[in-house]
């Protein structure tokens, strides 16, 4: 089944070697790494929660999240994902742009089944492989109520 392709303005960052993007649709705020505490019995890419704007998010490392090594954080990109918020900490922001329609291409289908709720497509960017990511699909749906029973006063 063809997904749809990104369309308008999207956020580029790097994990490690990775060029990814995110609709600029999903981004909240751009902020430097705030601390964060760990939970149990989450997945690896879920580093813990941080208190942001008053409210317990989670934070997902970007470089763990696409199966690669830990990224080393020098920001967070808040995503707004329906009525909540997740956090995904990333080597670097590069900036807002267009990625051109001709570039992306739907997530071949041997692939789909290791990014296929993260990864909506891929593409060229620069003239590097760039991974577009779906936000909402960021923060399993088991992660949520492991936040939510967290105390994170401090």
């Amino acid at each position: 089944m063809a997904r749809e392709r990104p369309a308008g303005p999207s956020l580029v960052f790097r994990t490690k070697v990775l060029l990814c993007a995110l609709p600029l649709a999903s981004v909240e705020e751009i902020m430097r790494p705030l601390p964060v505490k760990a939970l149990e019995g989450v997945p690896p890419f879920v580093t813990g929660v941080s208190v942001i704007r008053g409210a317990a998010v989670p934070v997902v490392d970007a470089g763990l999240l696409l199966g690669r090594e830990e990224s080393t954080p020098t920001r967070l990109i808040s995503l707004k994902v329906a009525d909540r918020r997740a956090a995904l900490a990333v080597d670097e922001v590069l900036g807002i742009r267009a990625l051109p329609a001709e570039s992306m291409q739907d997530l071949p289908s041997l692939l789909q089944e290791a990014g296929g709720d993260v990864v909506e497509a891929i593409g060229t960017f620069d003239a590097e492989l760039l991974l577009v990511l779906r936000g909402a699909r960021i923060v399993p749906d088991s992660v949520w109520a492991s936040v939510g029973s967290q105390d994170v006063s401090r």
